[in-house]
């Protein structure tokens, strides 16, 4: 087994620590909740991150258009977010929302420094109708003037 830091962010740990704490880990999905890092695993490589680099957990629900022989509709995917300093480095696929839900509240006792809100999207204003009516009868007086 090959232990990787997550976007360059190292631990402390020597490699026979990382071996046991991986042992101990209680797994997710495809994510490891140790007592020192949180593990994800990819084939033969262990990518970590250590509880006090993570900034923000949050979850992430993709719709995906799914079109059955009878009807069609969105399926959910539940997946996990993890930030650090250095922005998003991970975004996790997990098996359903209780999954989601049990790592989060396990992630918020290992790792209490962490905000788990999902970040707020700058909201863009676009003009109503009314608004470039004006701006459209502002550019017509500045014309014939």
């Amino acid at each position: 087994m090959r232990f990787i830091p997550l976007d360059g962010i190292t631990s402390d740990l020597s490699s026979n620590q990382f071996k046991t704490d991986f042992k101990s880990a209680h797994q997710i999905g495809s994510i490891c909740l140790g007592q020192h890092c949180l593990y994800l695993k990819k084939l033969f490589k262990i990518y970590y991150i250590p509880y006090p680099k993570i900034t923000r957990a949050y979850r992430r629900v993709f719709l995906v258009p799914a079109k059955m022989c009878c009807a069609s509709g969105n399926l959910e995917v539940q997946s996990i977010v993890i930030e650090s300093v250095k922005g998003e480095i991970a975004n996790v696929n997990l098996p359903g929302e209780r999954a989601v839900q049990i790592l989060m509240e396990e992630l918020k006792e290992k790792a209490p420094g962490a905000e788990y809100t999902c970040p707020e999207k700058p909201i863009e204003h676009k003009p109503g109708k009314s608004e470039k009516s004006q701006q459209a009868h502002k550019s017509k007086e500045q014309k014939t003037r």
